[in-house]
């Protein structure tokens, strides 16, 4: 009954309409009484009218469903936006709590070399491709920051080394970069070589320490840092760990494959040191 009045409503009604018309003329004919026509019109249109008044309590449900959608439509929305609201909160309070733990993580080494003038600043940039690994920060000259300065991690992780200044950024080459070289010293025996990078190690996101002494014992496993010979860089920055020795293709003497210490592609804020005390 519902399909045949969904598609053929349109003249069920127009015929019901017009036996109406039919059936009031023959009322009136009839003084107000009902006769046959009357009592067959009434037969043939009961359906009708209760197929009419099934339409009229669907349109009145569906009325109130849409009223009721769009009710909770704006309410997923404004709860959507509060949603929203809370992450960005959250967010902003995990931001802050890292930036605590980093800057008390600062004062330790702070308390450890008093000699260390810091410059904090963030990394906005990183080299997009295989021939360099160099890092931007959002501060320059104007903060203090030269080139040649040393760039670590809260923990005094080595990152690398200030190669350009401008006034309000600063690029550094980070000590896997294939030009870096500077003095390292395994802690374990007191015993120095080069830290430097190399193409082929760069890659892989690691350097090597060369130019050890003939008596030089090295083993997986030992801790690197800067040596501070020449007096260019501080000392005692630790630069990573030894992760295999090889000898060098002259047999005469090894090297070390050092895997940093610092995650170059995670940091997110470093400190840049600006001032140190030489020790002779």
């Amino acid at each position: 009954m519902k399909d045949f009045l969904r598609h053929n409503g349109i003249w069920v009604l127009v015929a019901a309409l017009v036996l109406s018309v039919a059936v009031g003329v023959s009322s009136v004919a009839l003084g107000g009484q009902s006769g046959p026509l009357s009592n067959l019109v009434g037969t043939i249109t009961a359906p009708v009218r209760s197929g009419v008044t099934w339409v009229a309590e669907r349109l009145d449900s569906a009325r109130g469903f849409l009223f009721h959608y769009g009710e909770l439509e704006e309410q997923v929305s404004q709860l959507e936006q509060e949603v929203a609201r809370l992450e960005e909160r959250l967010r902003q309070s995990e931001a802050a709590l890292v930036e605590n733990d980093q800057l008390r993580e600062l004062l330790n080494l702070q308390a450890k070399r008093r000699d260390f003038v810091f410059e904090s600043a963030r990394i906005t940039g990183r080299s997009t491709d295989n021939w360099r690994s160099t890092l931007t920060l959002s501060k320059g000259s104007e903060s203090g920051i030269q080139e040649g300065n040393c760039v670590i991690t809260e923990t005094g992780v080595l990152v690398g080394v200030v190669s350009t200044v401008g006034d309000h950024f600063a690029t550094v080459t980070t000590m896997i970069d294939a030009s870096m070289e500077m003095g390292g010293l395994i802690t374990r025996t007191n015993t120095a070589g080069v830290l430097e990078g190399e193409f082929s190690l760069m890659k892989e996101g690691k350097l090597r320490l060369s130019y050890l002494s003939d008596d030089a014992q090295l083993v997986a496993g030992d801790e690197v840092v800067t040596s501070g010979k020449g007096n260019v860089y501080p000392s005692g920055l630790v630069v990573g760990t030894v992760e295999a020795v090889f000898d060098e293709p002259s047999g005469m003497t090894r090297y070390g494959v050092v895997v940093p210490s610092a995650a170059l592609d995670q940091l997110v804020n470093v400190f840049v040191i600006k001032d140190f005390d030489i020790v002779e």
